[in-house]
């Protein structure tokens, strides 16, 4: 009279089924916002997400630097 059980079987009967699946169906919903925010960032915002370090004047200034050619 009770479907089958057919992922999970343990001693809490058809509960277990119900727990798996929920389990289950809350990773898939976590993947896909993950998925839908990694798509929606795009290439062109994850490389201008970085700022260049900020150079302090007397870093040029230095006896022990001198400028590349």
């Amino acid at each position: 009279m009770f479907p089958p059980i057919l992922l999970a079987h343990g001693t809490l009967g058809s509960w277990d089924e119900l727990i798996f699946l929920s389990v289950f169906v809350i990773f898939l919903i976590i993947m896909g916002v993950a998925w839908a925010r990694s798509r929606a960032i795009g290439d062109d915002d994850l490389e201008n997400t970085a700022e260049p370090p900020a150079e302090s004047p007397s870093a040029h200034d230095s006896d022990d630097r001198f400028a590349l050619k």
